[in-house]
């Protein structure tokens, strides 16, 4: 039930944005509204869980990849860069901004996810790097030019009017940034 919530909640906030209250969500669900308090106290704390659960979800398949003996360097890289965790509809830039307006603290913590240098992402990098199987060039650019390049997937809106999926997006952004836009016959 917590995760049709969630859900139910995302779909709100796409169609009317963060103001709604939970009498709206409780008719999205087709439940009483006590019922949707049983399962949580407030709309923040819906809030609140659906970002602990995407990172949470994003940490649990990015391990996963780090440790699958199976994966090349190479492979490791693209996938934790493209890693999708639950409720990836949630991250458009509509919603940051109400959330940045309306619920400043998770706001924060969203940012955080979003624009900190992933640790996990930097040491695989290193890694290429010091294996020659990446060009020696400085982590801390290629991290801000793989960060940017795919946080740009927060504007779900251009993703849409482009009939590009947000899976699709990110796999070109990244083999764009490993792989460059120049066949390698032509290189």
């Amino acid at each position: 039930m917590k995760h049709r919530i969630m859900t139910a909640f995302i779909e709100e906030i796409h169609l009317n944005g963060m103001k709604f209250t939970m009498d709206d969500l409780a008719k999205r669900l087709g439940i009483s509204k006590r019922t949707l308090y049983e399962h949580f106290d407030a709309k923040v704390d819906i809030l609140d869980a659906i970002i602990d659960q995407s990172i949470a979800d994003r940490n649990e398949i990015t391990d996963r990849i780090i440790q699958d003996e199976n994966l090349t360097l190479i492979e490791k890289i693209r996938g934790v860069i493209t890693v999708l965790p639950i409720h990836w509809e949630f991250y458009d830039l509509r919603i940051l901004d109400q959330m940045k307006r309306y619920y400043p603290q998770q706001w924060s913590k969203v940012d955080t996810e979003l624009t900190d240098d992933w640790n996990a992402l930097r040491l695989l990098i290193t890694e290429a790097i010091e294996q020659k199987e990446m060009l020696d060039i400085n982590v801390s650019l290629i991290m801000k030019l793989i960060i940017d390049g795919t946080n740009s997937t927060l504007d779900q809106r251009f993703y849409q009017e482009n009939q590009i999926t947000v899976s699709e997006a990110l796999l070109s952004i990244v083999d764009i940034l490993l792989y460059g836009l120049i066949p390698e016959n032509k290189r």
